[in-house]
């Protein structure tokens, strides 16, 4: 709350609780919103329990002005991906439509965010197919107005600052990412700090104090972490607050090009090349790592990974191949796993364009990646065993029914198995029914509390290697989930996928 100090509003989920003089006592039970005094807790009810309810929206000055109902069908309570949202005209308690968003389709209005000034609220909506800034006015009209949009990828960033949350501007990302600043001055200082910063061109503003005067800026680079400054507007002082990997410092890091090859069928495909320090970009050892998702995209600026493996000598390409988001509808087809054998058709032929530029030696060409990443680089072996010398899968899908069927008691069922599909690409597109196609080394790794893909995937998938003869290895943790959000066992993770390509490739 901008203009009291200590008081958040939160939105909270409310269970049916009976006990004698509690605040969460209530027969009803939903989604609703509390104002929350933080340094007493003293809690007052904004927005009562909402059975239908999933998301609110506050003006940035207390009050909720939109919010969004999810659909369900019929009496199984199956939600339907649709979410059906409701605003308030200034002053008033009463919901009005404001419009559907379709979540799976990406059709309609998806608000992100109420101007108190402009009395607006913002979000994306589809344009010729990319998602692009809309306004719609919150008076009672329902005006809607196009406010950046662009021919080639999707406009996917709302860029607000401060504890008002003020918008002042938008996002997207070609070759790299780019922020259109609406407020000038904001976009003078921006351009002054880019002149001041050169080895740092990805300036990000984080936060701000309430009047705007001092910024918390964010700016780093491919072979940069990032540094976090101070910035005091009326002093014009730029101070350094902290690094973010302060280990790194003075460390050589590789540089991340972008660059694009041809697929098989002449389609041109973003990508990604990083290369170890210091190398001609020769004959090398190499890596191409498909990104997660499949609904997401890679892009440029420090990674983890990539800079991991080029530090020990390995060039690095991150495909965006079809099925990528942030290209727009045709791009992403109908998801990297209904379209599988055009996505891993892009993986695959960025192997081979490594190989014909002649960055990499064909004897030491591996693959890995990460949740589809790691499906896709199981599914690469399947689809043409002989490219890959070995295969490093992070918390992998490995079959498709079974995935499906991992949601079957939640409320987004219907929504995974749609999403997954029927038909013979269940079976095709699936690399534990298809172990026997594979040729090579196979190294997996797995949380046992993942809840975004089960570790039942990857046991699947060592029990049909095992019975296929392939030599393979599962690691997991017991203790973790998806994102193994542990610095000692992510250490470990990189140093056990380093000796096992290597051993794999005889290097």
């Amino acid at each position: 709350m901008p203009e009291e100090d200590g008081a958040v509003l939160m939105a909270r989920l409310y269970l049916p609780d009976d006990r004698v003089g509690s605040h969460f006592g209530s027969s009803k039970e939903g989604y609703g919103v509390d104002r929350i005094d933080t340094r007493t807790l003293k809690i007052s009810r904004i927005e009562n329990a909402d059975r239908e309810a999933e998301e609110y929206i506050s003006d940035g000055r207390g009050t909720v002005r939109i919010m969004g109902r999810g659909n369900v069908r019929g009496a199984t309570g199956m939600a339907t991906g649709v979410t059906s949202y409701f605003y308030r005209t200034r002053g008033s308690r009463e919901w009005l439509p404001l419009g559907d968003y379709d979540m799976q389709t990406r059709e309609g209005f998806n608000p992100y965010a109420v101007d108190f000034d402009k009395d607006v609220a913002y979000g994306f909506r589809k344009k010729d197919g990319r998602l692009a800034l809309y306004s719609v006015s919150l008076d009672g009209a329902k005006r809607e107005e196009l406010i950046y949009t662009r021919p080639d990828v999707d406009v996917d960033g709302l860029v607000r600052i401060g504890r008002r949350k003020r918008v002042v501007g938008v996002s997207y990302a070609t070759d790299v990412r780019h922020t259109v600043y609406f407020d000038p001055e904001l976009k003078t200082l921006i351009a002054s700090l880019g002149k001041a910063l050169p080895k740092q061109p990805q300036i990000r503003i984080v936060d701000s104090s309430l009047d705007e005067s001092k910024l918390l800026i964010w700016a780093g680079s491919d072979n940069d972490p990032g540094v976090y400054y101070l910035f005091d507007r009326a002093a014009k002082k730029l101070g350094i607050l902290m690094t973010v990997r302060p280990e790194l410092e003075g460390v050589t890091l590789a540089t991340v090009k972008p660059v694009s090859y041809p697929a098989a069928d002449g389609t041109m495909v973003p990508a990604y090349l990083t290369l170890p320090p210091g190398s001609d970009g020769r004959n090398l050892p190499a890596i191409v790592m498909p990104h997660g998702g499949p609904g997401a995209r890679d892009e440029w600026g420090f990674n983890w990974l990539s800079q991991y493996y080029a530090a020990r000598g390995y060039a690095v390409l991150q495909p965006n191949f079809r099925g990528s988001a942030g290209y727009g509808d045709a791009w992403f087809q109908e998801n990297g796993f209904r379209s599988w054998k055009v996505a891993i058709g892009d993986v695959n032929d960025a192997g081979r364009w490594l190989v014909r530029q002649g960055i990499a030696d064909p004897a030491r060409l591996a693959i890995v990646g990460w949740s589809y990443g790691g499906y896709a680089a199981l599914q690469s072996a399947v689809a043409d065993p002989g490219l890959f010398k070995a295969v490093v899968a992070i918390a992998p899908v490995t079959d498709l029914a079974a995935l499906k069927e991992e949601w079957r008691y939640w409320t987004n069922f219907r929504l995974m198995r749609d999403y997954i599909g029927s038909g013979p690409h269940v079976r095709e597109g699936s690399p534990a029914q298809n172990a026997s196609s594979i040729r090579v080394p196979v190294l997996l790794f797995h949380g046992a509390l993942d809840r975004n893909v089960g570790i039942a995937q990857s046991r699947l998938m060592a029990s049909r290697l095992k019975e296929a003869g392939v030599p393979s290895e599962l690691v997991s943790w017991d203790h973790l989930d998806h994102y193994l959000e542990d610095s000692a066992v992510r250490a470990d993770m990189l140093r056990r996928s380093d000796t096992f390509l290597r051993s794999a490739m005889k290097m």
